[in-house]
């Protein structure tokens, strides 16, 4: 059963270090890269950087690199003609050894915002022009789990916390600004159709007890699909209530990616017959359809001990 990436969403999973790679499409306003990962235990430093091309030599407009030196720090810096520039410094780490973490670059009309396991870090002001850059790479005391490149469309009117929205390639398909708040509410334009796929990115709070996905008919209040993640129970429950009524719990999943402190990446298919569960681009579960019109599903609600970086509905 092969997982397929929704429309204007096509993350690398486990991609090897040293990753330098094309940025699709190039920089542009708009647009967010999302980098999942775990800190080595022994961490002392890593990087990324914004290359104008491949080569080892190639000039760098943004160079990302925290420290563990003793004087734990993360440096910001460009090199252009083989010479670094000035050297910006937080005295701040947002990494811990050994855990994982969410690293977000935001590209904004006058600088990169790096956003760290949901938390504005910093923000360097562009030294070379956006188009100039054409890879990203990223290497060091790292395991990567997934990068992806989302969004790059601008318009005027910014989304949540001054961040530039995002629009999805099709009538039925709007990605929503990063950081969405939870409880999350979000319609489903023209309604749950087969084939449409919902991304849900987020982070379990370390003391989490539990969390919901519910795609619902907002004018009956029937769940057709409900996912909780229960942490004290380790179990991911998913049931269906209609008309008050809750049916049969199904609880078996091929593992469990909702522990306490985890990030999760979910790809949500629906089919004719099923919706398909897919996390970090491994199958989860499938849940048959038990709402026969499943077209009349209207609404995605999120809520519980989760915080949330990116959905696509």
């Amino acid at each position: 059963m092969a997982y397929v990436p929704a429309p204007g969403y096509q993350p690398t999973y486990n991609p090897t270090l040293p990753y330098n790679q094309p940025i699709p499409g190039g920089l542009s306003i708009g647009m967010s890269i999302y980098i999942q990962g775990v800190a080595d235990e022994k961490m002392k430093r890593f990087q990324v950087n914004f290359a104008v091309g491949q080569d080892p030599g190639a000039d760098i407009a943004f160079h990302f690199n925290p420290r563990f030196d003793g004087w734990d720090k993360v440096v910001f810096n460009s090199q252009q003609g083989g010479r670094w520039g000035n050297e910006e410094r937080k005295r701040s780490m947002p990494f811990s050894k050994g855990a994982p973490f969410e690293l977000v670059f935001m590209i904004m009309a006058e600088h990169y915002k790096v956003v760290v396991n949901g938390n504005p870090f910093y923000e360097f002001g562009h030294r070379l022009p956006l188009q100039m850059v054409t890879h990203l790479q990223v290497n060091g005391d790292l395991h990567l789990q997934s990068i992806n490149f989302l969004g790059g469309q601008f318009t005027p009117n910014q989304g949540p916390m001054g961040l530039p929205p995002h629009h999805g390639p099709g009538p039925n398909h709007h990605l929503l600004a990063s950081l969405p708040p939870v409880p999350f509410t979000a319609k489903l334009q023209g309604g749950l159709t087969a084939r449409r796929t919902i991304i849900i990115k987020g982070y379990v709070l370390p003391t989490a007890k539990s969390f919901a996905i519910n795609f619902k008919v907002g004018s009956s209040g029937d769940l057709a699909l409900h996912i909780n993640p229960r942490m004290g129970e380790g179990a991911v429950v998913r049931n269906t209530c209609v008309r008050g009524s809750w049916g049969s719990e199904e609880r078996k999943v091929a593992h469990n990616p909702f522990g306490p402190g985890q990030f999760f990446d979910l790809s949500i298919r629906c089919g004719t017959d099923r919706f398909k569960v897919y996390n970090n681009g491994q199958h989860l579960f499938d849940y048959s359809h038990r709402l026969p019109a499943f077209q009349t599903v209207d609404t995605l609600e999120i809520n519980g001990d989760i915080t949330l970086s990116y959905v696509q509905v």
